[in-house]
């Protein structure tokens, strides 16, 4: 019984619930280490795409985490990157043939930014960094955590891209229609702002983020 208890302790330690905590705020994948910019800046204009982004980083870097951990006293330092490359593009194969197969239409909208989870530095990152040097569960913490922390930005950026460029959420109407200025009845006073739908508005609100989270954590705040 004793056994179990450490075993399960052990398992839930401190240590490992930081892994899972570090990337929401003080080692967020986005906001401070500013890896992933590219899909945070194309795939945010709908938050149906970008939720389905997220689940497949979770699980191409989570799953490839494990992977690497399993096999890293196997890998010959030389082709470490090569062997990597391999397990990544094996996983986002797999995301690939699901998605196309089950939500086809998702699959189109992320074009080509599915593949290039293959080359996404969050993921390489990861795998140089922790999964080579720890073991399977701490690596899996490791990219539930990361993936979690990348996430949940890209979510924060496409709702309020999505709702104040078009005024809906996943397809469904949200700023009521009522609100919407209408010049031949004289009635309204809202419109949808179309510069939310555009790249460099993502990329504003990346910024915003940022600045918000360093003006909370002051940890944050690089010195000069």
């Amino acid at each position: 019984m004793s056994t179990e208890v450490k075993t399960k302790e052990s398992l839930f330690s401190k240590k490992n619930q930081q892994l899972l905590k570090d990337p929401f705020n003080d080692n967020n994948p986005i906001t401070v280490q500013v890896l992933g910019i590219c899909s945070a800046l194309a795939i945010t204009v709908k938050l149906e795409p970008a939720i389905v982004m997220s689940l497949s980083v979770m699980f191409v870097l989570s799953v490839g985490n494990v992977i690497i951990s399993l096999i890293r006293n196997l890998i010959p330092n030389r082709i470490r990157i090569i062997v990597q490359l391999v397990v990544v593009a094996s996983l986002v194969i797999l995301v690939d043939q699901f998605l196309k197969a089950f939500a086809y239409d998702v699959s189109k909208q992320l074009s080509v930014f599915v593949g290039l989870i293959i080359t996404n530095c969050i993921i390489m990152g990861r795998f140089e960094a922790f999964a080579l040097g720890n073991g399977p569960w701490k690596a899996f913490l490791d990219g539930v955590g990361n993936s979690i922390g990348y996430g949940v930005i890209l979510i924060a950026v496409a709702f309020v891209r999505e709702l104040l460029g078009s005024g809906q959420l996943l397809g469904a109407q949200i700023i009521p229609l009522s609100w919407y200025i209408d010049m031949d009845k004289g009635t309204g006073f809202y419109a949808n702002n179309g510069f939310f739908l555009f790249p460099p508005m993502a990329l504003i609100v990346v910024g915003m983020i940022i600045w918000a989270q360093r003006a909370k954590n002051t940890k944050l705040i690089e010195e000069n």
